[in-house]
């Protein structure tokens, strides 16, 4: 049983000053990021017939997990800021359900839902930046797989502990700024990555492709007592790739930071995260794949990051009718 959520872990806002340090950066831009860019048509990704009653503590579809937005194909350049319009999306069916910069998928949950590794792997980062994505947890799945939770609550674990598919990683809540500017007409949600060969990849698969899920475009939960797949650390990072990525990073005091973490593993995916999360700090484009010079390949591996005691599965906001688009 879990203490109860208090609403500075929600929200992500403290330590207090580090929040306004990293709200200025979201709104402000630094030399070396970009601000975030808003405009009319952002009022889209508003859904308050979804929003209001997931923030009361509500599952507004039961068992089902509602997805807000998903992986956008067409996003703009990162080199013009994190993006909130809604003038050029294209998500994996051809639709709409989406945002400019949007690079992962928005599962709506009330805060304090458990969320789960959706498959074996190692805890590989926990980060806390207000300014993009909140208190985030990364876990590596080896063979270039990485996947994180953002918007996060409270950890459940620590780096460095292996995790088994479908053991519980966090609390959720919506930590960043985006609730805070948002509040209270977008859901609370988990904003789940899916990295592979060191760039962001939709789980979901076009028709005809080859889906990251284990059942294809309909995630479900680990069943119950799902002991049957154990986590391979796999081969170590390459390491003059690693060296190559971790001097390609043009923020002096980032790249000095993150040379000091002695285990390769953990130093990949920290970087790998750096370069997903913050691109332009970076003089390559797509700097993930310096990493990886033979790009992996992955098939369907994953299951919904929730517990099969509280979800059995999915469904799209612009099918349920929260979202038109």
């Amino acid at each position: 049983m879990h203490s109860r959520l208090t609403v500075a872990e929600v929200l992500g806002i403290t330590p207090l000053r580090a929040t306004l340090a990293q709200a200025k950066v979201a709104l402000t831009g630094d030399p070396l990021v970009p601000p975030s860019r808003f405009g009319p048509s952002s009022l889209r990704v508003f859904t308050p017939r979804l929003a209001v009653p997931t923030w009361l503590g509500r599952r507004v579809c039961g068992r089902t997990v509602p997805i807000a937005n998903l992986f956008n194909h067409t996003q703009t350049p990162a080199g013009d800021g994190w993006s909130v319009r809604v003038t050029q999306v294209h998500d994996f069916r051809g639709r709409s359900l989406t945002y400019n910069s949007h690079n992962g998928t928005d599962f709506v949950v009330p805060p304090g839902t458990v969320t789960v590794a959706a498959a074996p792997g190692r805890v590989a980062s926990i980060r806390r930046e207000w300014n993009r994505g909140g208190l985030k947890l990364c876990l590596d799945h080896g063979g270039g797989l990485l996947t994180s939770h953002n918007h996060l609550a409270r950890p459940l674990v620590r780096v460095g502990d292996v995790v088994g598919r479908g053991q519980p990683v966090a609390l959720t809540g919506y930590s960043g700024i985006d609730a805070v500017v948002s509040f209270p007409w977008v859901a609370p949600h988990v904003h789940y990555n899916v990295i592979l060969g060191g760039v962001l990849v939709d789980p979901f698969a076009p028709p005809g492709g080859t889906s990251l899920w284990r059942h294809h475009n309909a995630p479900r939960p680990t069943p119950a007592g799902d002991t049957s797949e154990a986590f391979s650390d796999g081969a170590s990072p390459d390491p003059t790739a690693l060296d190559r990525l971790l001097n390609d990073l043009q923020d002096d005091s980032r790249r000095r930071a993150l040379a000091t973490i002695e285990d390769p593993a953990i130093r990949a995916a920290e970087l790998v995260l750096e370069a997903t999360i913050y691109p332009t700090r970076f003089k390559t484009e797509e700097p993930g794949r310096l990493l990886y010079p033979t790009p992996p390949t992955s098939g369907p591996h994953l299951d919904l990051p929730f517990r099969a005691a509280d979800f059995d599965g999915v469904a799209l906001a612009d099918d349920l009718g929260f979202r038109t688009t």
